[in-house]
């Protein structure tokens, strides 16, 4: 959120005045160990946070920066890395950022899928998820256009839809180390889409789309755009990767990050077996 001088209000009085609010980009990265996952937050000074809401006790350790911690009673007090305590269940923070922050969560499991961990941890803010909704409808009236030109696509290359989706449900998924900045959400474009949490600086390698003549996450559910921010590329062993065509950023707030998105006419340029249904 954008820097301001706060009277004393409670979490739930605040969230829908700052979701109203510029927000600012605070990545994350989903990490995993033996039986744990650290869900590792930044934040840049000057950013009034508020945390989730959770679910469970957990480990809070912050790496850097420099955070005055705001309880809802008005109360005050600095904490400063390196910082280690253990969350209790039940609790949310709010707080400004003094200094640039890392600030991770730590929990005991071994769940990698984050949609499920979200619903494992974190719980649901009534009003961010209703922020959710309404941005959901509102990109997705933004991307017509894409989803006009995927059609236009589907034609150009002789194409049926029943024929992608058919192609869409075949079990040819290839395990791979996914990006810790990357996840799988809900598109405002079409069905799901990958997403990423943290920024991708223009022309950087993200990961790959398909492996031999199996797909990955990447190559399964990146979507179609007639602005994409990726294009195809085909690696010195013939396996498809993704790369980024302008800086992309990563979650903006509490959001999601932002949806990676090729254009299926390089796609098929750069691998012709991509035409083949």
């Amino acid at each position: 959120m954008s820097e301001l001088t706060l009277p004393t209000y409670s979490i739930a009085e605040l969230t829908p005045t700052l979701l109203d609010m510029p927000q600012v980009e605070c990545p994350v990265y989903h990490r995993f160990g033996p039986g744990i996952y650290i869900r590792e937050s930044h934040a840049p000074a000057g950013t009034f946070a508020i945390g989730h809401f959770q679910k469970q006790d957990h480990v809070n350790i912050m790496l850097k920066g420099k955070v005055e911690m705001i309880n809802e009673d008005g109360s005050r007090y600095i904490l400063e890395a390196p910082h280690f305590s253990v969350g209790k269940a039940n609790t949310r923070k709010m707080g400004l950022v003094i200094e640039d922050m890392v600030w991770q969560n730590i929990y005991a499991t071994e769940e990698t899928d984050i949609n499920k961990l979200e619903e494992m941890f974190l719980g649901r803010d009534e009003d961010k998820e209703t922020y959710k909704q309404l941005k959901l409808k509102q990109d997705s009236l933004l991307q017509e256009e894409a989803r006009q030109d995927y059609y236009a696509v589907l034609a150009e290359l002789g194409i049926t839809e029943e024929q992608i989706q058919a192609q869409v449900q075949v079990d040819d998924l290839v395990e791979f180390d996914v990006p810790n900045s990357l996840r799988l959400s809900e598109s405002p474009i079409h069905g799901m889409g990958m997403f990423t949490t943290a920024p991708i600086l223009i022309g950087e390698f993200i990961a790959k789309g398909r492996i031999g003549n199996n797909r990955t996450l990447l190559g399964r559910y990146t979507n179609h755009s007639n602005k994409p921010n990726c294009a195809m590329v085909m690696l010195e062993n013939g396996d498809l990767g993704l790369m980024a065509l302008e800086n992309i950023s990563g979650c903006m707030g509490g959001g999601v990050g932002t949806e990676l998105t090729i254009d299926y006419r390089q796609a098929v340029q750069t691998n012709p077996q991509l035409r083949k249904v």
